[in-house]
């Protein structure tokens, strides 16, 4: 330590070799590159202004400048190197997401891809919507019989085949939805990883790469539902015993009390385990997709994912359910009430039947192909983001982008960087062994197994 003014040291301990040019000296000028925060500043300069010598560097991603001045002062006073913004090739900047980002992204996600996902998302709808529509329509239409003559004498076998027909085609427009969204997600979960990058896919190449992993996420999602259920399949069996006993026969009113008490009690415990539950797994069909994992791997993924951060996620995926909803209800209620009242009125003819069957369907179509991909596209960007808080994950996405940028496209080899070997902690042997990012660092050039060294890249301490 000296006493006045002395010389500043090459190169502090702990730093990096490469550090950005002192205040006011250009770059590539001669001397140390390395100054200590305020050393360098001239008495009377304006700390929020460049200066003159000192070009502003171009900005690598499109629609991402550099702030206007590279030194930000620091709290206290003094000067130092602020870094750019975080790149945003894609959909999403490459950093940990807000909930505005999640949502901007989401819809971005949409314009950018319609073909993948509006239309594929209404084909399904579509296909599957259909024999609900029908069956609602045919029971409107027995409703509507009724109506016009309520003192026929076969008014009573009317409605029960109404009814009839509605569950029919309920329950085969259940079992198509199951299997069209299973299969949508994959697809959309696809494009979705690489937009991130900003790449387009079709719908042919989106869906060559997920269908391997369909039967994993039928797996998935069946599993997942018989553990959502399993509570309330635990209680049937309780009733069914209990009721083939004789112990409901003589039930008193205080019984009867203590039975309502009972299951206000478990309906509580219920939704509790239902939601502690869905926000733990939610992420199981994105590890699925791009992650390449099993049925239960992708489970156990999602709930270390997940964890330390559970209320957040519950918090984005209550209110995607209820903009989802509201969204749903505003474009079908017209069609709903016009094909609704149209099935009531037409007396049952055929032509009357195939009209409110037409506008509920297309009802349930325009609905469907907004609220699937928006559902999809946030928990896909949810997964994203406890990658990179988790994870540093978005280092990786980082330095590929930064590739992409350099080579002027976007490889289709992008989509191996979602491999779990990119993550932090991992080592690069164990990654994908095809694409242009064969052999590349977790972190990049900058990561703590690259070349370079410091794990923050050239201009930050060493960890």
């Amino acid at each position: 330590m000296t006493d006045g003014p002395g010389s500043t040291p090459d190169m502090p301990s702990g730093w990096a070799a490469e550090q950005p040019p002192p205040y006011g000296g250009a770059a590539g000028a001669s001397g140390p590159s390395w100054a200590s925060p305020g050393a360098g500043a001239p008495q009377g300069a304006n700390p929020s202004a460049p200066h003159p010598s000192a070009p502003h560097p171009a900005s690598p991603y499109p629609g991402t400048p550099h702030s206007a001045a590279p030194y930000a002062p620091y709290a206290g006073g003094q000067y130092g190197y602020r870094a750019p913004d975080a790149p945003r090739p894609g959909i999403i900047p490459l950093r940990p997401l807000t909930l505005g980002d999640i949502l901007d992204g989401t819809i971005k996600l949409i314009r950018s891809n319609p073909r993948a996902t509006l239309g594929l998302s209404a084909i399904v709808a579509a296909v599957t919507g259909i024999p609900a529509a029908i069956g609602q329509a045919i029971s409107l239409g027995s409703l509507g019989d009724l109506i016009a003559d309520p003192y026929s004498a076969d008014t009573v076998n009317v409605p029960i085949a109404g009814l009839a027909a509605q569950y029919i085609g309920a329950i085969l427009s259940y079992v198509m939805t199951f299997v069209g969204t299973t299969v949508l997600t994959g697809v959309l979960t696809r494009v979705l990883g690489r937009a991130v990058f900003g790449g387009r896919i079709t719908v042919g190449e989106a869906w060559r790469l997920a269908r391997s992993r369909v039967l994993a996420l039928f797996g998935l999602v069946l599993l997942q539902a018989l553990i959502l259920l399993l509570p309330l399949l635990a209680l049937a069996a309780v009733f069914v015993v209990l009721a083939a006993a004789g112990a409901f026969d003589s039930m008193g009113a205080a019984t009867a009390g203590i039975g309502a008490l009972f299951g206000l009690l478990f309906l509580l415990a219920y939704i509790s385990y239902l939601l502690f539950f869905y926000t733990r797994l939610s992420l199981s069909a994105p590890a699925v997709v791009l992650e390449g994992r099993g049925v239960t791997d992708a489970m156990s993924r999602s709930w270390r994912l997940v964890k330390g951060d559970s209320w957040r996620v519950l918090g984005i995926l209550l209110l995607t359910a209820i903009l989802a909803a509201i969204i749903s209800n505003v474009l079908a209620i017209p069609f709903t009430f016009g094909g609704s009242l149209l099935g009531m009125l037409n007396s049952g003819t055929t032509a009357g039947t195939v009209i409110a069957a037409l506008l509920l369907a297309v009802g349930q179509v325009i609905a469907s192909m907004i609220t699937y991909p928006f559902q999809a596209g946030v928990t896909g960007l949810l997964y994203a983001d406890r990658r990179m808080r988790a994870e540093a994950f978005d280092l990786v996405l980082q330095t590929a982008a930064a590739q992409n940028q350099s080579q002027g496209w976007i490889h289709a080899g992008v989509d191996d960087l979602w491999h779990p070997s990119y993550a932090a902690g991992t080592g690069a042997a164990s990654g994908p062994q095809s694409g242009p990012y064969q052999g590349a660092p977790p972190y990049g050039p900058y990561g703590a197994s690259g070349p370079s060294g410091p794990p923050y890249g050239p201009y930050g301490p060493q960890a």
